[in-house]
């Protein structure tokens, strides 16, 4: 439930709806993403858990304010950098390996 409210509030989509986007059934999304998306993923992922110890939040509510609050630096780190090279970092784009019945 953390995990998908710190990339709600990064990416603007939930984790389920990331995967669609992707293409992505049953594969884990991790496994396609670009650069970009691990490294903003990873700057979320990190700023909640320092946000979550210096707040010394316990529970779930405590952690989920956090996980906003390090999903929202990720977010704005992303809009400045979309801004700055007019390309969405969020994209469709994945490593899926090719299908092996259309290379027969």
């Amino acid at each position: 439930m953390l995990t998908n409210i710190i990339h709600q509030e990064w990416t603007g989509l939930s984790v389920k709806k990331h995967k669609e986007v992707k293409g992505l059934k049953s594969q884990n999304l991790r496994d396609h993403m670009s650069e970009a998306e691990l490294i903003f993923t990873a700057l979320a992922e990190l700023s909640t858990r320092q946000i979550a110890e210096s707040d010394e939040a316990v529970g779930l509510v405590e952690n989920a304010k956090a996980s906003k609050k390090g999903g929202a630096i990720a977010k704005n780190a992303r809009i400045a950098l979309e801004d700055k090279t007019g390309k969405s970092l969020v994209t469709g784009e994945n490593f899926l390996a090719p299908d092996k019945k259309r290379l027969k």
